[in-house]
């Protein structure tokens, strides 16, 4: 079993390899404008996770998903060569859920928002139910009733 270190700096090495053989080496035409998000690897540093996002429609996304699925061979023999590693680890690629969470945290905020402005009007226009101040307050003695 590595150290979580070492499987850190597999991870971003790996990254940096897929990223420009993306780039630079996959003539694939359905392959979209694919950003890397993150790269995880196992503990036993035999299996990376890469998770990417593209910028498109939903076609463009199963597309590209395709072409990096089957491009995934070719990438690992890649990720090999630039590696310091005896095993190379597989290589699996997940769609990262960023910007649908971002677009779904971006719609609470305005309902949220859309809500305390109803709340604020509704208590501009509020009045008291009972008194104004429901609090006893201390008698207050006049002069004439001290001298008695």
């Amino acid at each position: 079993m590595a150290d979580a270190a070492r499987a850190a700096k597999m991870a971003d090495r790996i990254k940096v390899i897929v990223a420009k053989t993306l780039e630079r080496g996959i003539k694939d035409p359905r392959l979209g404008f694919v950003t890397i998000t993150d790269v995880r690897v196992t503990g036993d540093l035999q299996h990376a996770t890469i998770f990417y996002t593209v910028y498109g429609s939903d076609e463009e996304r199963a597309d590209t998903a395709a072409a990096l699925k089957s491009a995934t061979g070719m990438l690992r023999s890649e990720v090999g060569k630039n590696l310091t590693a005896r095993l190379t680890p597989s290589l699996e690629f997940v769609a990262d859920g960023i910007p649908e969470n971002a677009r779904l945290i971006d719609s609470l905020l305005s309902e949220a928002a859309a809500r305390d402005a109803e709340v604020e009007s509704l208590a501009q226009s509020a009045s008291y139910a009972g008194d104004e101040d429901p609090y006893i307050k201390p008698r207050v003695l006049d002069e004439d009733e001290d001298e008695d």
